[in-house]
């Protein structure tokens, strides 16, 4: 287990910080007191943007659970997939949009911004983020 060991995911939110500067996106918060702990918030169109790792989120693509202690990973990762289905149905029931970005989606930065002005431009004509 010592040889899976999460950093965060400080580069990955590096990347993204990258893709909203290159793309224009602005509005952006982070370490905002939500359930979960968003990556990034968009408090006036209340959307709440969540950069999951590959491996630590179960990436339906590129999750391979380690070999050895198969059992523990698959609990593991079963409870961070719980966790974050319950803290997607909180923000939600509290008004606000959960996005969820894996980690591997960012080799194609121009889809990302796409995705994320389309949702903040749907979020604005709702209502939110006069």
């Amino acid at each position: 287990m010592r040889a899976v060991l999460s950093h965060g995911n400080r580069s990955t939110e590096l990347q993204v910080i990258a893709i909203f500067r290159a793309y224009g996106i602005t509005g952006w918060r982070r370490h905002q007191a939500l359930p979960g702990k968003p990556d990034f918030v968009f408090r006036k169109e209340r959307l709440a943007v969540f950069v999951d790792g590959c491996f630590w989120h179960g990436c339906p693509k590129h999750l391979r659970v380690p070999g050895s202690n198969v059992a523990y990973w698959n609990a593991k990762l079963g409870r961070n997939l719980a966790r974050d289905r319950k803290v997607n149905a909180a923000l939600r029931r509290a008004g606000w949009t959960v996005v969820r970005i894996w980690e591997h989606s960012l080799k194609e930065p121009q889809r990302v911004a796409a995705r994320l002005r389309r949702l903040l431009e749907n979020r604005r004509q709702a209502g939110h983020g006069s």
